[in-house]
């Protein structure tokens, strides 16, 4: 039987997926990204301080991302030497830019695959958020009794949480982080501009100053982001992995994991990083080795070469191309397929022992959920990763803070030489974010980024090996194949962005 879950919805950008199930299993999977944009054709040609301005419309969810890694190209590319708080300030943006995306991520993309909703129409208190999204639930139920709206309805078949205090507790944590949500992007804009697509991100720092009214008004609200997470974030992982422990095996990938590490703890380059980078197959972590990635593009929609290298990689639009499926090329490294992402990050991290507290909280949570940190891969581990990243980071920021030095310099002077090139690695959210830029007579003669859903999201590639989202597809027990909620709880996991990872 084959079926298509598209288009999947609670997710950025339009992405398919064609199933083949037998016998309740699935045991074929295609990701399908269905779109071209451009981005790196668009900037050919351009001023190269464009770069930094233009890529972060690749996304309005992680465009800080976009930002910070197209930034750190350039200053590789022209040899800058960042002042210490233009590093941080750049740290305070993207940081807070992360805490906004893993409680959205969370609450408005993932959280309604395992809560009730319907619960709410029990609900006879006077709390303004929960009446609220009562009226929502009840004028959707009202609007269309068979193809009621979004975002609550309608609901797959299948099994959610059954207590209903959980349930009603949690749709009230839904609304209150929208709020929470905006204070993390209240705080990015101090120090970038504005959100989304900052003004203030250049290679080299930031044009913001070290004022300090700014870091005061960061602080407070980082505070409240970081008691939000604390206090109900992490609680309700805890809620939904009690409710559904399967899920921590559920929905793994079957190759490495990759991370080029997130926010640097200094200035200098290849500075040492709060989450550590790295590349791991069977447990084992190796430095990254950027000559080892390639992208493949026989089932892409690309009449351009397989198997280069970024610095010969070509976007070369063939919408007709026989047997391809995909506007996603599939990013391999030295052949093999990587899964990127909060996961990764946290085991890549905690293999290293790089960071303590990300060794103490997975071995904390590992035990409470009578886990391993190899189960980190899968549905619930994704989740709980995001939640560690978020912990992590809220409590660097806090630090990072007090790390500015008032008054002091926030950007670099800039000189772009005539012929350069530069590689930028960062993670978004979402996973591993790679910039590659080359100038040429003080234009971008080329420009090309390795997203994380181009990681995760690929199709199969020259050999026939699926992406990280397809591999965890393949294999999953589906009780419903006309739906297959297992298979979209799957796929929410890795919070594919379809508008970052086509070309």
């Amino acid at each position: 039987m084959k079926i298509d879950l598209g288009p999947v919805t609670r997710i950025e950008g339009h992405l398919n997926v064609h199933t083949t199930v037998e016998n309740g299993i699935v045991t074929d999977a295609q990701c399908v990204s269905e779109m071209f944009r451009g981005f790196e054709v668009i900037l050919q040609g351009r001023d190269p301080l464009d770069a930094q301005q233009i890529t972060q419309r690749i996304c309005g969810v992680c465009p800080y991302a976009h930002a910070i890694a197209s930034s750190y190209a350039q200053e590789n590319a022209y040899k800058l030497q960042v002042p210490p708080n233009g590093r941080i300030m750049h740290n305070l943006i993207q940081g807070a830019n992360h805490l906004y995306d893993y409680l959205l991520q969370f609450y408005q993309l993932s959280a309604l695959d395992f809560v009730d909703v319907t619960a709410i129409l029990q609900y006879t208190g006077k709390d303004q958020d929960l009446i609220k999204v009562k009226q929502w639930v009840t004028a959707e139920l009202d609007r269309n009794k068979e193809f009621p709206a979004a975002p609550f309805l309608p609901r797959l078949s299948g099994q959610y949480i059954k207590d209903k205090d959980i349930n009603i507790g949690a749709l009230k944590h839904y609304i209150e982080a929208m709020e929470i949500q905006k204070k993390a992007n209240q705080a990015a804009a101090i120090f970038g501009g504005k959100f989304p697509h900052s003004t203030g991100i250049f290679p080299g720092g930031c044009t913001q100053n070290a004022r300090i009214d700014h870091i005061a008004a960061y602080q407070s609200l980082i505070r409240e982001v970081k008691h939000f997470i604390h206090d109900k974030y992490i609680p309700d992982i805890v809620a939904v992995a009690t409710a559904f422990p399967e899920y921590w095996k559920i929905g793994a990938s079957k190759g490495g994991f990759l991370s080029y590490g997130l926010l640097p703890l200094s200035s200098a380059l290849n500075s040492k990083r709060l989450l550590a980078p790295g590349v791991m197959f069977d447990g084992q972590v190796s430095p990254v080795d950027l000559n080892q990635i390639t992208q493949d593009t026989k089932f892409s929609k690309y009449s351009s070469s397989s198997n280069l290298h970024l610095k010969d990689s070509a976007t070369i639009p063939a919408p007709h191309k026989n047997g391809a499926y995909s506007w996603t090329k599939a990013p391999r490294y030295g052949g093999r397929m990587v899964e990127v992402g909060p996961a990764a990050r946290i085991m890549i991290d905690y293999h290293q022992g790089n960071n303590p507290v990300v060794t103490q909280l997975v071995n904390h949570f590992a035990g409470l959920a009578k886990i391993t940190p190899a189960n980190l891969n899968s549905v619930l581990g994704r989740h709980l990763s995001r939640a560690i990243n978020a912990a992590v980071i809220a409590d660097f920021l806090l630090e990072e803070t007090e790390r500015l030095d008032h008054g002091g310099p926030t950007m670099a002077d800039i000189v772009i030489p005539n012929s350069c090139e530069g590689f930028g690695m960062t993670e978004a959210s979402r996973g591993g974010l790679l910039h590659y830029i080359r100038v040429e007579n003080h234009k971008i003669a080329k420009y090309e980024c390795v997203v994380p859903t181009t990681w995760n999201g690929s199709p199969r590639d020259d050999n026939g090996q699926p992406g990280a989202m397809e591999s965890a597809l393949i294999g999953t027990k589906v009780q419903t194949p006309e739906e297959q909620i297992e298979s979209v709880r799957i796929v929410h996991s890795f919070d594919p962005c379809i508008a970052c990872a086509v070309h």
